[in-house]
């Protein structure tokens, strides 16, 4: 596995652990700022992850899955980063804390307006991480080394794609509340 892999990998865990911390410190030990500050590290393990994939690129390596990921990694983590932390910070104060509400489960058009907003994130997402993928293969310039880049901007964008028309189809076919318990 690549050096860019297991920085991807390191990132994700590092992710979750700031994530987790920043909650923990926030909740548990009363500290607003201090958990506040954890969390807002998260997007310096981006930048690192962003610098170093550039730098391997710059310097000669021949582009693989895993700079791609990188890629699509930064996309995601700068779109839905406020919407995952939102998220755990829900579950946190719910089933650790026991001080929030239960987090709701949406239905019918609720739902949909909310699935539609996660696939406009993932729109937002592509255009950050494909916006650097090609940012990269025009610097790079040589179709050979970049070809791994090339192949999942398309994938993305099929996936990108496809994510949306399903949020849609939430609007003409509404998710409904299960009625009882089947037997």
């Amino acid at each position: 596995m690549s050096l860019i892999a297991w920085l991807i990998i390191g990132v994700e865990i590092g992710f979750w652990v700031f994530i987790a911390a920043g909650l923990t410190v926030r909740y548990l030990f009363g500290k607003e700022r201090a958990g506040f500050l954890l969390l807002a590290m998260t997007p310096v393990l981006d930048l690192i992850l962003l610098i170093a994939t550039t730098y391997d690129l710059l310097n000669g390596a021949t582009a693989t899955q895993a700079h791609g990921i990188a890629a699509i990694y930064l996309g995601v983590s700068l779109a839905y980063g406020r919407r995952m932390i939102r998220w755990a910070d829900e579950r946190f104060r719910h089933y650790i804390v026991r001080e929030g509400p239960r987090p709701a489960k949406l239905y019918g058009y609720a739902h949909a307006r909310d699935s539609l907003k996660g696939s406009l994130l993932h729109v937002l997402a592509w255009m950050i991480g494909g916006g650097y993928l090609i940012a990269i293969i025009f610097l790079v310039d040589d179709a050979a080394r970049t070809e791994a880049l090339q192949q999942i901007l398309k994938l993305w964008t099929l996936i990108a794609g496809i994510d949306l028309a399903i949020s849609l189809s939430y609007f003409i076919w509404p998710r409904k509340a299960k009625t009882g318990s089947s037997v």
